[in-house]
């Protein structure tokens, strides 16, 4: 059934049930398609705030999945948590509703924009994305924006990452796990950097640039393809497409100039063509964020918009939600919370804090997936050195179950001086005991050890 048009089901009147509803990318694509004047419908597992909000607005939300809750409808769409397994798909398909992909929606959802754009990368898309959203805020543009975490700019009341605009502009952040990105029609495409990661569906690194590929194709002939100088793997998957490049390499057609820092704050001139486009001083650190900046003014310049609101943008983003974001203090240490959950992020996130003057930056990390931690186990170890005191908890399984032999405290055993703590209620334990002043306590991974961080923070 999925091999039929999206689009022939997205129109006025239409029934659509959307599974998963509750979700970070699934909530705004419900606002949206009911603003369309579609009938939406969902179902969740859990009530949350996202699913009380969806059903303030009158879309009927059912907590949790069973056969009923898609009768009448003329299409489902779900999430990659939903299997085929499920109560709700096995009835769809016996009535032969056709089911469909949340990638799916949001892709046939962007061809109706002039223009879209969409940032992919290994590292950096949720950071990205919203100093883009900044930016296109800061120009009038009235974007419709989807990003993987929250972003203070866009909700007073509660942590929201999405944005229902009425411009023509929607903003996405691009995903390759399972080729999602692949469902999208980007006229500006952004790709950040590219390594080994999502191992469980991808082959190798080779593989990863196959998708990379295709998802840059998706922009020709009219579109534009922004790619980072500095990455090697990004820069070979673009190869005789004439794309905008930005970065510190020689040549880069977007790049810094008088870059310096202060504190590890970074302030710099963004040069297009030679030319100053903005001057500017990021409210983030780290020389990651010098590129994540670049990428965002590399995608506005192609898109037309001027240097005064990228200036504008980039000065008001003071980060992302989890994305070093501060919770609070414990015992005199600041607590800090990190979405890191490959060893490229975490590395570029312990470089970073190393200017700001803590005597001692303490690591916490719950490894996400067993496929992840065994590929890129020896990764870890190294990035896990940078840190003062590295501690290690479970492994967060996410979609997996452990068939492959590999524990945290195998990482802990290998990472000198690290502690390991088999539960979270143990490591809350032992960072209160660890924790005195001067110390950065950082919770890093993309699992539920936030919790930690929010309860050292009471």
């Amino acid at each position: 059934m999925e091999e039929r048009d999206i689009r022939e089901f997205l129109r006025p009147g239409a029934k659509a049930h959307l599974m998963g509803i509750g979700g970070v990318s699934m909530e705004p694509l419900a606002e949206v398609l009911h603003g369309a004047g579609i009938a939406v419908s969902g179902s969740d597992m859990r009530q949350s705030e996202a699913t009380d909000q969806l059903q303030r607005l009158g879309i009927p939300v059912a907590i949790g999945h069973a056969a009923e809750n898609v009768a009448g409808a003329e299409l489902v769409i779900r999430t990659a948590a939903v299997h085929d397994d499920n109560p709700e798909i096995i009835a769809a398909r016996a009535a032969g509703i056709p089911v469909f992909e949340r990638s799916q929606a949001w892709g046939a959802i962007m061809r109706g924009y002039k223009n879209a754009l969409c940032i992919s990368g290994t590292h950096g898309k949720t950071t990205t994305t919203s100093m883009c959203t900044h930016i296109a805020l800061a120009a009038g543009l009235d974007p419709t924006v989807m990003i993987g975490g929250s972003l203070p700019a866009l909700s007073s009341d509660r942590p929201k990452g999405y944005r229902v605009g009425k411009g023509d502009t929607i903003i996405l952040e691009s995903c390759e796990y399972c080729n999602s990105f692949l469902s999208f029609f980007p006229t500006v495409a952004v790709i950040l950097n590219i390594e080994e990661d999502h191992l469980d569906f991808f082959k190798d690194l080779a593989d990863i640039q196959r998708s990379f590929r295709k998802f840059a194709e998706l922009t020709l002939p009219k579109g534009s393809v922004v790619v980072n100088a500095d990455d090697p793997n990004a820069t070979a998957v673009t190869v005789g497409m004439d794309p905008f490049t930005f970065g510190l390499a020689p040549g880069a057609e977007c790049t810094a100039a008088n870059l310096r820092e202060e504190k590890g704050y970074p302030e710099f001139d963004i040069v297009t063509h030679g030319e100053v486009y903005a001057h500017v001083k990021l409210r983030v650190f780290g020389r990651h964020n010098v590129s994540n900046a670049l990428a965002a003014a590399a995608a506005a310049y192609v898109m037309g918009l001027p240097g005064g609101a990228v200036k504008e943008g980039l000065e008001s983003f003071c980060g992302a939600g989890r994305r070093f974001e501060k919770l609070g203090v414990c015992n005199g240490a600041d607590v800090y919370d990190d979405y890191a959950h490959h060893p490229g992020e975490i590395t570029a996130l312990l470089k970073g804090v190393k200017p700001l003057g803590y005597e001692r930056v303490v690591c916490a990390f719950q490894p996400h997936t067993y496929t992840r931690t065994k590929a890129l186990f020896g990764e870890f170890v190294q990035a896990l050195k940078l840190a003062d005191v590295a501690v290690l908890t479970d492994i967060y399984a996410a979609r997996e179950t452990d068939t492959l032999g590999v524990s945290s405290s195998q990482l802990a055993e290998a990472v000198p001086g690290a502690l390991y703590y088999p539960t979270l209620d143990d490591l809350e334990a032992g960072l209160r005991a660890l924790a005195k002043p001067g110390d950065l306590i950082l919770l890093v991974g993309a699992g539920d050890i936030y919790g930690v961080g929010k309860r050292l923070a009471e």
